[in-house]
């Protein structure tokens, strides 16, 4: 009995000696298994390497704490996940906390505090809540984002992804998909010492006022912004890792061209907006009826030389925008309704480009397809497309408010996926090649201080068929809106602002980062069908079977013992 009893001692005192240097083995030797299909805990390298290499305290505030609905408590959940991940890679560097914006507040700071939030980009959300059985729902209205710090610098981001024409359920699927970039991308943005210039490109009258203010800002908020008037200056400089064209009206000269050609022969990257048609919402309401021509900008040659061919038609789409039409009378009070207007097509994103994977539709206004063309060292990625159900009409296009009155015949929405905007990779050919003689070509090098260059090393641009994607709704009460938002339904917002910084992110060498978006995250939903059907079976099993399991654990154990006893 003695021996007994010391075996016993010996044997708890080597798995207490067991546990304690496993514990000490743990403090020095630390590894975790993603044993996930989809990988969703494993940080790209990009990601790793940019916590690795951080040299200040990156500090990240989310506003995610509090009584939430289920969809909500999932993303703060998998929001904390994906943080511990970036503390395992940045050690100390990187530290978080959950806190509920407003609580403890007063009224007054609480809504200073929110403020706050909204101009530094964290969007509200408005929840509808049911505080109790007996009174129905209120509106509560949230913050689904954070605030990141690195040094003196502060970064806002959203959480929740657009809500624009997007299931729920697949919106924050979208919404955890995308986590790791959305703070990957802020603490690379905020690390940056020296942010890439951008030039936003006049001459031509493009854009430029309250109704691109949204686009300017988000721009103005990642990248160093300078404004290039293209007949003033000689050449572009290569100090710009990028140039904007936003919707131009008027002719480009071959001069024009020119400057542009050898800007992007020396590396440099366009990110072109352009209308092949000479149509807006403001021709539109000065008119009864409204005749689209063709803008004869010049820029059919250049763009057709680096791969595409904007087409002179207007896209038609059933999955479209909406406005407001007079649809009755009462009395003599007219009475609206939104109704869809299908030349404001919603683009939908195309395959798995980090630009657009995992985004949510785009709101274009008098959108042209793109043809792509064959041939060359160019490889053509669509970005956006228009849906199953869509079609052209050929310019002149005759376009009137009565329109809107018109039921559009599904019969005739037989085209499918028409390009809008497409990503051009490769080495670009001169539109100027064989075309001009030693002389010039020597003047050009001594203005520019570079050769004439009939081909570029590797490069990209990005061509959308449609400038009103930049632009931003102007409200009479509240002033210019967010990009992508429509003026006489707010609660739609779509992913124009996503889609323009995305574009200027790869185009800029952000390529790294942009690897995140590539994570996908599967639904795995169960058949709500079958759970109805067989309702009665699962409650019936999840009530019997543990009981059953406890009985035969029960019988198996007084089994052991009697034959225990027995010898």
């Amino acid at each position: 009995m003695v021996n007994s009893k010391k075996k016993y001692l010996q044997r708890a005192i080597l798995v207490i000696a067991i546990l304690i240097g496993v514990n000490i083995l743990a403090m020095y030797i630390h590894t975790r298994w993603d044993l996930t299909a989809e990988k969703r805990f494993t940080l790209t390298p990009s990601t790793r390497q940019l916590l690795k290499g951080l040299d200040s305290t990156v500090t990240i505030e989310v506003f995610l704490k509090g009584d939430y609905p289920a969809s909500f408590r999932q993303l703060a959940q998998s929001t904390q996940e994906m943080l511990e991940e970036f503390r395992e890679v940045g050690g100390s560097r990187v530290q978080f906390s959950f806190l509920n914006p407003g609580q403890g507040m007063n009224d007054s700071d609480r809504l200073a505090f929110q403020q706050s939030l909204a101009e530094q980009g964290i969007m509200p959300f408005n929840m509808q809540v049911q505080e109790d059985a007996n009174q129905g729902y209120s509106e509560k209205l949230i913050f689904p984002g954070a605030l990141v710090h690195y040094g003196s610098k502060t970064l806002g981001i959203n959480l929740l992804k657009n809500q624009g024409g997007q299931d729920p359920m697949q919106t924050m699927n979208n919404s955890e998909a995308l986590l790791e970039f959305q703070f990957a991308n802020a603490i690379y943005q905020l690390k940056q010492n020296h942010l890439p210039l951008v030039g936003y490109m006049l001459g031509h009258h493009e854009l430029l006022g309250a109704e691109v203010l949204d686009a300017l800002t988000s721009m103005q908020s990642s990248y160093l912004l300078d404004t290039i008037t293209l007949q003033y200056v000689s050449h572009i400089p290569q100090d710009f890792a990028a140039i904007v064209f936003a919707k131009p009206l008027d002719r480009f000269s071959d001069e024009d061209k020119l400057k542009i050609d050898q800007y992007v022969m020396n590396g440099g990257k366009v990110l072109w907006f352009v209308d092949e048609l000479n149509v807006g919402m403001d021709s539109l309401q000065k008119h009864d009826t409204y005749v689209a021509m063709d803008r004869d900008l010049n820029l059919e040659d250049i763009l057709f030389r680096y791969g595409v061919r904007i087409n002179q038609d207007l896209i038609q789409d059933l999955q479209c925008d909406r406005l407001p039409q007079v649809v009755g009378h009462v009395g003599d009070k007219p009475q609206f309704d939104l109704l869809p207007f299908p030349y404001f097509p919603l683009l939908s994103p195309t395959g798995a480009h980090p630009i657009v994977k995992n985004m949510d539709l785009v709101l274009s206004h008098f959108a042209s397809s793109i043809d792509t063309v064959k041939g060359g060292d160019i490889s053509k990625t669509v970005l956006l497309a228009s849906s199953a159900n869509s079609k052209t009409e050929r310019a002149p296009v005759q376009l009137s408010w009565n329109d809107l009155r018109v039921k559009p015949n599904p019969r005739q929405f037989r085209q499918h996926d028409l390009p809008v905007a497409v990503l051009l990779e490769g080495q670009f050919t001169s539109l100027f090649r064989n075309r001009l003689s030693a002389d010039e070509q020597q003047l050009i090098a001594q203005v520019t201080r570079k050769p004439f260059k009939e081909q570029s090393e590797f490069n990209k641009m990005i061509v959308v068929s449609d400038g009103d994607l930049l632009t931003n709704a102007i409200s009479q009460k509240n002033g210019p809106m967010q990009m992508g938002v429509n003026l006489f339904d707010p609660s739609m917002v779509y992913a124009n602002k996503e889609f323009l910084l995305n574009s200027l992110g790869y185009l800029t060498n952000n390529a790294g980062i942009m690897e995140a978006r590539n994570k996908e995250l599967t639904l795995r939903l169960l058949d709500a069908e079958k759970i109805k059907q067989n309702k009665s079976v699962w409650q019936a099993i999840c009530v019997i079977v543990p009981v059953l399991l406890i009985l035969l654990f029960r019988v198996i154990f007084q089994f052991i013992r009697q034959r225990k006893f027995e010898r």
